[in-house]
């Protein structure tokens, strides 16, 4: 006996070229950061807070690390997971974008009060581009959020 159930079709939703964008720019953004850390911990560019003589410097250097840290924990996976997830058009990819695109203003803002009162930095400056592209991304992909729901009703 046939089976002569109707196959269930698959809707091929097509990925808006904003959202590819913006899965392109946490790409890039995810290696910069990870390149970034790499070259400020390896080449030992900011010494350990430990080979500081004074409260003061070992407290930058600690501000810097601690900076380190919190990207490799929350902002590298997040910008894995988002870079992924919006080019597979997934809610979870979705979701990581606008908590990254969060964490890059929040961090960028400390950034730009610190070095407004000594210098900018190299990571100020490699960075910079990030935070505004945010605004636009989190506007953007919170208009995008049926298109993902669909996507993630129909998985």
């Amino acid at each position: 006996m046939k089976d002569r159930s109707i196959p269930r079709q698959e809707t091929q939703i097509s990925r808006p070229c904003g959202v590819t964008f913006i899965a392109l720019v946490n790409g890039v953004a995810l290696l910069f950061t990870v390149g970034f850390w790499s070259l400020v911990f390896f080449k030992h560019i900011v010494p350990l807070p430990s080979e500081l003589p004074s409260l003061l410097e070992r407290s930058q250097a600690a501000t810097t690390y601690g900076f380190m840290i919190a990207d490799l924990l929350w902002s590298v996976p997040l910008l894995f997971l988002s870079t992924v997830g919006l080019w597979r058009l997934r809610l979870w990819g979705w979701t990581a974008a606008q908590m990254v695109h969060g964490l890059w203003l929040f961090s960028m803002t400390v950034i730009f009060v610190r070095d407004s009162y000594t210098a900018w930095s190299p990571g100020f400056v490699l960075f910079l581009v990030f935070p505004f592209i945010s605004v636009w991304a989190t506007l953007y992909l919170w208009r995008q959020r049926s298109l993902f729901w669909r996507k993630a009703a129909g998985d």
